[in-house]
C-alpha cells in the first residue's frame, strides 16, 4: 500500500515538473516566436508596409496642439466624410475618400505631396490652378456639388490637412511618381460594352449593385448619387486605369484585385459610363486650347472651332 502510494505521488510530481518544463521552453522562452500573432502584430506589420512610402507622412498622433492641429484634424475628417459633414456642398453620396482612400495616404490615388505641386498647369482648365481650385473642381465634378468658399474654415482645414501629410516631401517637388495613376491603354474603337456588362456582373455587382447605386457596400457608379459627366472618372481611360489598378477590392467572381487587362478595365469603364448620370453644364468650356484627350466624354467649344 505504501509502495503504491509513493509511486503515485512520484508520478504526479514528475508530470507537474514535465508540464512546467514544456511551458517554459515553448511558451515563455523569449527567443521563440509566438505561434499566433495578435492584433498588435498586424498593426505593426501594416506600419512596416506603409513605411515603404518614399515620403511617409507624419502620424496624426503627431499633429501639433492648438488651432493649427484642430484645423488639420478637421481637414482629415472632411476628407473622409465629405458627403456627411459637407452635405450642403456635395450633391451625391461620394466623398474625397471615395477615390483617395485611407485619408489619401499610401492608398488609392495617394495625395501625399499634393500641396507641394500646386499651383500647376491644368490642361482641362487651360491655365494654372491653385490647390483650392483643384479641390473645388472635385466638389463640382466628382461630388456633383458646389465649390467651397476659398476663405472658408472648411477649405482652410482641407488645405491644412493636405499640407500636413505632405510635410516630408521636399519643397519644389513637381512630379509625384508614387501616386501616379496610369491611364488604361488600348484601342477605344475596340470597346465592348456588352463584355463590360458581363465583367461588371461578375466582379463588381456585389459591391456596387445591379443598378449601380452602391447601396450595399460600394459606391454609386451611376445615377443621381454618382459623379457627373464632367468628372475625370467619366473618361474611359481614367476610369479604366483606376479599375485595373485597384478593382475588385477583394477576389470576386473569379477575378483577383488588379487582375483585369487594360481592355477588360476599359470595357467595364465604358459600361459604367454608358449609364445615366448628372450633367455638368460648364463642360463645353473644358480644354479651351483644343487639347482634349481621346477619351473625353463630350464635345467642347474648342473642338467646334
Amino acid at each position: 500500500m505504501n509502495r503504491l502510494f509513493i509511486s503515485s505521488v512520484l508520478a504526479i510530481i514528475l508530470t507537474i515538473v514535465f508540464g512546467f518544463s514544456v511551458f517554459f521552453l515553448f511558451i515563455l522562452d523569449p527567443n521563440k516566436q509566438p505561434a499566433v500573432k495578435s492584433s498588435t502584430d498586424k498593426t505593426a506589420s501594416a506600419h512596416v508596409e506603409k513605411s515603404d512610402h518614399p515620403y511617409l507622412p507624419p502620424s496624426m498622433d503627431e499633429v501639433p496642439t492648438g488651432d493649427e492641429g484642430e484645423l488639420i484634424k478637421l481637414g482629415e475628417n472632411l476628407h473622409n466624410q465629405t458627403s456627411t459633414l459637407l452635405d450642403g456642398y456635395v450633391g451625391n453620396t461620394l466623398s474625397c475618400a471615395s477615390c483617395h482612400a485611407n485619408g489619401g495616404v499610401d492608398s488609392s490615388l495617394d495625395l501625399v505631396g499634393i500641396s507641394k505641386t500646386y499651383p500647376q498647369y491644368n490642361p482641362r482648365a487651360g491655365r494654372e490652378v491653385t490647390l483650392q481650385e483643384r479641390i473645388n473642381g472635385c466638389f463640382k465634378r466628382s461630388m456633383n456639388g458646389t465649390p467651397l468658399p476659398p476663405d472658408s474654415k472648411e477649405m482652410k482645414a482641407m488645405v491644412a490637412y493636405y499640407t500636413y501629410i505632405s510635410t516630408n516631401v521636399p519643397d519644389g517637388t513637381i512630379e509625384r511618381p508614387w501616386a501616379k495613376l496610369s491611364k488604361a491603354e488600348g484601342d477605344l474603337s475596340a470597346i465592348n460594352i456588352d463584355e463590360g456588362r458581363e465583367l461588371y456582373n461578375k466582379a463588381c455587382i456585389t459591391c456596387h449593385g445591379e443598378d449601380g447605386s452602391g447601396d450595399g457596400t460600394g459606391l454609386a457608379l451611376w445615377g443621381d448619387k454618382s459623379y457627373n459627366i464632367g468628372a475625370g472618372m467619366a473618361r474611359i481611360r481614367t476610369a479604366g486605369g483606376f479599375i485595373k489598378e485597384y478593382m475588385p477590392k477583394v477576389a470576386t467572381g473569379g477575378y483577383e484585385p488588379g487582375s483585369f487587362t487594360d481592355q477588360e478595365a476599359m470595357n467595364i469603364a465604358a459600361y459604367i459610363n454608358s449609364m445615366a448620370r448628372p450633367d455638368f453644364p460648364d463642360k463645353i468650356y473644358d480644354w479651351p486650347k483644343g487639347d482634349a484627350p481621346d477619351d473625353a466624354a463630350y464635345e467642347t467649344l474648342a473642338e467646334k472651332k
